[in-house]
């Protein structure tokens, strides 16, 4: 026993547990001063969140503990177990959970509550990595991708079910994932593609987003072929199938609108005009026809989506793309922290001395809006620190992971660094009104024991993982 634990101490990666325990440090003093009480100045009254937080912040170093003295085997060997405990935990959730501000999502033990949906962030983390382990994992074979992509919407189903948008959308940094190990880029562009396309339909005609589509499209294929012949051969399909379609719309006056013109001729067109091209490579074809089709459907989809979202999250879309703007309703909480991390100048008003925090003008400061108090607080130069701070981290959790012999603990790895990065880009993001408000923490500073808890316990399996390195050799 001793000869193993002098072995975890060894190989343990020290510099990340410094790291965490400096980033805990500083989140629990930002928490003290975004809800300070002068009635209550004692840091460690735990009737006072800050005095909470301690606990959880004990909590987590116990939970730390417990996960390095695990056997590393155990985590890749029930990966599965875990992962299918936590979708059941989401089911239970929707069943017999607590309602907390128009969600579902948490069990409540007399004063302390539970968020499943942060505990499964990890366990689809082992799934993912289990599978992708696997020797007859394939990453381009079709039946791969069904299989992460079956891993992936079922947690994050459940936590939509649980009007939790924001913390479904964490399952997207996934894609991340997926192309360090493998997956075409094309693929890892389409996905950037169609939001973009989906948030351009927002803000003009239908028409002129077709028109965008069609341009990208002829873009994409010559930078492609750089056969200026072939290109032209497409562009005269289209014109000359629009054309064909205005004047036939004209001889019999069916009044068809230019939309659903342009639409059906590209379509049709780039069918005709790419299969002469393609017929011996028929998988450029089809592959450059989906991405544009994909495209099309976002833009025709738009409309539908959007109806279908709650009436609080149309309005901060809305607000964050200038087509409403409601200072004292769904645009309150971005302005105020805009003015909040705006005041604090280049060196910040000091620790505890910042007027936005201390009055409350910011709603939710203590947990989703806590990098209000830092930039206020600890202005430009501090909330740089932070920054740093968080991107060192998540940088050393990538060198971590290339550095692992199984590819189970590499996968892993970079899952915890996709998390991580995408908590703290939205979270920093929707402070500063560069994204809409979707309600997710801080790692390591906003206020709350089920993410402080989630995201120790994703760490220090990686860190477990990690100090076993040495022994593994798939």
């Amino acid at each position: 026993m001793n000869s193993r634990s002098n072995k975890l101490l060894a190989n343990i990666d020290w510099v990340s547990i410094l790291l965490y325990i400096l980033l805990v440090f500083i989140g629990w003093l930002n928490i003290y001063a975004a809800v300070y009480d002068e009635e209550h100045s004692s840091i460690f009254d735990i009737t006072q969140r800050y005095g909470k937080q301690l606990l959880w912040i004990g909590a987590s170093f116990v939970l730390a503990f417990l996960v390095l003295l695990t056997d590393s085997k155990f985590f890749t060997s029930f990966s599965l177990v875990i992962y299918g405990f936590m979708v059941f935990l989401l089911v239970a959730v929707l069943l017999f959970g607590t309602e907390a501000k128009g969600a579902r999502s948490w069990f409540e033990i007399k004063d302390i509550r539970i968020q499943p949906a942060e505990f499964a962030k990890f366990a689809t983390n082992l799934a993912i990595a289990y599978v992708m382990s696997r020797h007859n994992f394939k990453m381009m074979r079709f039946s791969s991708l069904l299989t992460i992509g079956v891993i992936l919407a079922i947690p994050a189903g459940l936590i939509i079910l649980q009007n939790d948008t924001g913390s479904a959308l964490v399952y997207s940094s996934f894609i991340l994932v997926l192309f360090r190990e493998g997956l075409h880029g094309s693929i890892l562009l389409l996905c950037f593609i169609v939001p973009v396309i989906f948030i351009i339909s927002l803000l003009y005609s239908p028409f002129a987003v077709l028109i965008i589509i069609i341009i990208g499209t002829l873009i994409a294929f010559y930078y492609y072929r750089h056969n200026m012949r072939e290109l032209l051969q497409i562009v005269a399909f289209i014109a000359g199938g629009f054309g064909l379609f205005v004047l036939v719309d004209w001889v019999f006056h069916l009044s068809i609108p230019f939309y659903y013109m342009l639409l059906s001729v590209y379509i049709v067109t780039t069918i005709a005009a790419l299969f002469p091209i393609y017929q011996r490579k028929m998988k450029y074809m089809i592959a450059l026809l989906l991405v544009s089709w994909l495209c099309v459907g976002a833009a025709l989809s738009v409309d539908y989506a959007f109806d279908h979202l709650q009436p609080h999250q149309q309005d901060r879309i809305n607000e964050l793309l200038g087509i409403k703007v409601d200072p004292k309703g769904s645009g309150y909480n971005v302005i105020q922290s805009k003015i909040a991390i705006g005041s604090g100048g280049f060196f910040g008003k000091g620790f505890l001395q910042g007027t936005q925090t201390k009055f409350n003008f910011v709603p939710e400061q203590s947990t989703d809006f806590i990098f209000c108090t830092v930039g206020e607080e600890w202005g430009f130069l501090g909330s740089s620190v932070v920054i740093l701070l968080l991107m060192a981290f998540i940088l050393r959790m990538i060198k971590l992971a290339e550095r692992q012999r199984s590819a189970f603990s590499r996968v892993y790895g970079y899952g915890v660094a996709s998390i991580l990065f995408f908590h703290v880009a939205v979270n920093i993001g929707m402070t500063i009104g560069l994204v809409p408000v979707i309600g997710i923490p801080l790692p390591f500073f906003s206020y709350g024991g089920s993410s402080l808890w989630a995201f120790t316990i994703l760490i220090f399996i990686f860190l477990r993982l990690d100090a076993n390195r040495l022994q593994v050799f798939r």
